[in-house]
């Protein structure tokens, strides 16, 4: 999209000569530069707004000085936009709490569709000089308007914006008011949007958006892209409440949009805790997890340097990725694969990613060969999640041993294990790991030891891997009650390998119960299950919808792939008598939908 050209509509002669600005910079060798201006910008702002605004538009009588300020730009914020050294277009923001707005000049505040609170921002002085028109400098310029408000908390922009330019302001999603009104030889409109109908507007520019981002250099306080949080599953704390003031619910519900274990943790975990809770609450842990470090080697048979703790694997995750990685480094992913990965890979590391689709008519199975061909294509990292989420599809670890032999040894190989000790224990690669220069486990005791509220993980590989880690890893990153809790755990493996094996027994009878629904079920290893539903049928979205109402709450797996289509359930397996309600729910959601469609 190119930057809207501002027409003349009236020229006044100059009473005095205008004091002479730079001559144009050559784009190709000096990249554009958004900032938050300066009081020494000011000066710039003011003789610029004179050159446009009085001896270009007319809006304005020309004055001696040059320069045009009013009585907001003591407390308004300009948005910059530079080429080398010369400045060529601003937009105004003006925050609440002034007192006032420039809207007030024009027409009052009872005309106007909104509320002045202390949310509403106003947007006004779009501005870019002539020749630099034609370019992609007003639409940054207002997307950077955008993203400043939105950063700071404002929930509406109101703008007034020239007629000509009014396109532009509609295109990012303002919309006209129904005001206008005539300033010297301008007509200006008023346009207004709550940030929530702008940002939506802005995912819908975001291919625009992103190309842009890589000619500018974005040289304000705030990230160009919004951060924004990955999803997950965890919509049932909806009905306990947040703020957990309705605890006893969690007996009316069923969370399987998550993938807790559906049994508790080991008896030594829950007679440690409840023996010592008050004084496990109170008290500091030991700073670096050392007893549960060497816990978890001694379990494992790999040395405690090659062992890093986390609070969860997602901490681990966004340490390790973060402090590895830069925009420019390319990544590989399975697709579909955890959601997480993505997210940090794309939206926070902001790296290439490229993806290994897996096939439905495959039923999601890695193969062998084509992952060979992607190791070798030289990644700075390759993350597969073994068995793999939402699929439940497991690599052998002999067939995974082989392929990561010939992998490049400088490509570092993430291997998220999650859900591997549902498969067996012997399938784990961390002695491998700890022995190798480039590969990395990620083990969160969350799913497979019945501890998801602990938060406790980590990483094995070799002690150079960790080294760095090490060093920017925070005192204390896991609890007292998650540590004792997790060094419990790993002393009762029999527990455990019981449980596991009934988690196989459970999965499979659901598995029955859900084709017998005419769902389509993927095969997997872990505990829980991908089901595509019959696509003759409501969608994934649909049949979540209508089982949370009723009290059951599932994950909607499309958007953890490229290509599962919006027919992508995953539900989480339970004890028997929870897995005969989810089937009975499910059943009456699809015969109340065959009946609404009938």
């Amino acid at each position: 999209m190119n930057a809207v050209p501002v027409e003349p509509t009236c020229r006044t002669r100059a009473a005095t000569p205008p004091r002479p600005f730079p001559a144009p910079t050559d784009p190709a060798s000096h990249p554009l530069r958004l900032a938050v201006a300066t009081e020494a910008d000011r000066e710039a702002i003011g003789r610029i707004r004179h050159e446009v605004y009085a001896r270009e538009l007319g809006q304005h009588e020309v004055r001696d000085s040059g320069r045009l300020t009013d009585s907001l730009d003591s407390f308004n914020v300009y948005v910059v936009a530079w080429i080398g050294t010369e400045l060529v277009g601003f937009v105004s923001i003006t925050p609440p709490g002034g007192g006032s707005y420039s809207i007030d000049k024009y027409t009052s505040r009872d005309r106007l569709p909104f509320a002045f609170d202390d949310r509403l921002h106003e947007v006004r002085l779009l501005t870019v000089r002539d020749a630099w028109r034609g370019r992609p400098v007003a639409v940054l310029l207002v997307y950077a308007a955008l993203r400043w408000v939105e950063a700071h908390g404002g929930t509406r922009i109101m703008a007034i914006g020239r007629r000509e330019i009014v396109p532009l302001y509609r295109k990012i999603g303002l919309e006209p008011v129904g005001i206008e009104f005539q300033s010297g030889a301008v007509t200006f409109e008023v346009l207004q949007a709550g940030v929530a109908a702008l940002r939506a507007q802005a995912e819908v520019l975001a291919p625009l958006y992103r190309r842009l981002e890589s000619t500018v250099h974005w040289d304000l306080d705030i990230p160009y892209r919004k951060p924004s949080p990955c999803f997950h599953g965890g919509a049932f704390f909806e009905r306990i409440g947040e703020r957990f003031e309705n605890l006893d619910r969690r007996h009316d519900i069923i969370n399987a949009d998550v993938l807790d274990a559906w049994f508790p943790p080991a008896p030594a975990v829950l007679e440690a805790l409840h023996a010592h809770l008050d004084w496990l609450l109170r008290t500091s842990p030991p700073t670096s997890c050392g007893g549960l470090v060497e816990a978890i080697a001694g379990a494992r048979g790999v040395a405690p340097d090659n062992i890093l703790t986390g609070a969860g694997s997602s901490d681990l995750i966004y340490l390790a990725l973060r402090h590895w990685l830069k925009p420019t480094s390319r990544t590989l992913l399975l697709d579909p694969t955890y959601g997480e990965y993505a997210h940090v890979l794309e939206r926070v590391v902001g790296c290439e990613v490229d993806r290994l689709v897996l096939r439905r008519e495959d039923q999601y199975r890695v193969d062998p060969d084509e992952l060979s061909a992607r190791l070798a294509l030289r990644h700075d990292l390759v993350v597969l999640v073994n068995p793999n989420s939402p699929t439940g599809r497991h690599i052998a670890g002999a067939t995974l041993r082989k392929l990561l032999a010939k992998a490049p040894p400088r490509t570092r190989v993430w291997i998220d294990e999650t859900y591997i000790d549902y498969v067996g224990t012997g399938e784990s690669l961390e002695r491998y790991a700890a022995r190798s220069e480039n590969v990395i486990v990620c083990k969160s005791m969350s799913k497979a030891y019945a501890l998801s509220g602990a938060r406790c993980a980590y990483l094995c590989a070799g002690a150079h891997q960790l080294e760095e880690l090490r060093a920017i890893t925070p005192p204390w990153a896991v609890g007292l009650p998650a540590q004792v809790a997790a060094v419990k755990a790993l002393g009762d493996p029999e527990y455990y390998i019981g449980r596991h094996a009934e988690t196989h027994r459970l999965r499979e009878a659901l598995g029955l119960g859900l084709q017998s629904l005419g769902i389509d079920v993927i095969p997997g290893r872990a505990n829980y299950l991908l089901g595509h539903l019959p696509e003759e049928g409501p969608d994934a979205r649909e049949i979540v919808a209508e089982c949370r109402e009723r009290g059951l709450f599932l994950r909607d797996a499309s958007c953890m792939g490229t290509a599962l289509g919006h027919h992508a359930l995953r539900i989480a397996v339970k004890d028997a008598e929870t897995n005969a309600r989810m089937l009975a729910i499910l059943s009456d959601v699809a015969r109340a939908s065959r009946l609404a469609r009938s």
